[in-house]
């Protein structure tokens, strides 16, 4: 089905550009903004569970669903971890907010249409 081989392909392409972003910056690379380096590197982790999720995906719904899932969940736990430590004062900037959020509304999306589409395959009996 095209649709699923899109949010695969989205999935992989997230997951290569955010291994790659991640390990430029903890090679040493200034991104230019403050880094929370155990975000980093909890994202540079999750860059290639990301590229597997897409892999999965293209292989089997049901499990690029669950997939999907698991890594939303997983970002959306990060996200309410670094944005208490941020509104307490830590040092978390706010460009690591934002960027989680955005992690998390991608992973959102790509849950959100799989399981649509296994939903939708379902009620098809296929």
């Amino acid at each position: 089905m095209l649709a699923q081989r899109i949010l695969a392909f989205v999935a992989g392409m997230f997951g290569l550009a955010t291994v790659v972003a991640g390990a430029r910056v903890l090679a040493g690379t200034d991104p230019g903004f403050v880094v929370f380096r155990p975000l980093v590197i909890f994202n540079t982790v999750m860059g290639v569970a990301y590229v597997a999720s897409g892999i999965v995906t293209l292989r089997s719904l049901a499990r690029g669903t669950f997939a999907a899932a698991t890594i939303f969940v997983l970002n959306l736990l990060v996200l309410g971890v670094i944005g208490y430590l941020y509104a307490a004062g830590s040092a978390v900037a706010i460009d690591s907010v934002r960027a989680m959020t955005f992690r998390t509304g991608v992973w959102l999306v790509l849950f959100l249409g799989l399981a649509r589409m296994r939903r939708g395959s379902r009620v098809a009996g296929k």
